[in-house]
């Protein structure tokens, strides 16, 4: 086997250790940048068409489920059939503006 000694360096330190010290140091520095968040413009335009599609899907949702509402409030429906056709009125409405607005290239 090898001697313990031999691979020493003159300073008392351990080459073996040395050499691993650096590789970890490497490791770590390739680990971080790697991880890093992006901070470019595109995370930021996606993050802006997914809010953009969400809003209209729950407007469209949540506006056509009220005016639908008070329409059966003045109208004294039994069944609230204003709800629901405003309310399907307002879902067909934001999925047109969904694929509208992502369809379009973007600036």
């Amino acid at each position: 086997m090898s001697d313990p000694q031999s691979a020493r360096d003159p300073e008392g330190g351990d080459a073996r250790l040395d050499a691993l010290d650096e590789r970890l140091k490497a490791a770590r520095e390739r680990e971080g940048i790697r991880t890093q968040p992006k901070q470019s413009a595109e995370a930021d335009v996606n993050y802006r068409m997914g809010n953009r599609v969400l809003a209209e899907l729950i407007g469209g949702i949540g506006g056509g489920a009220f005016v639908g509402w008070v329409i059966d409030q003045f109208v004294h429906t039994a069944h609230h059939w204003g709800l629901l056709v405003v309310m399907a009125l307002g879902v067909f409405v934001a999925f047109r503006n969904i694929i509208r607005v992502t369809s379009r290239p973007v600036d």
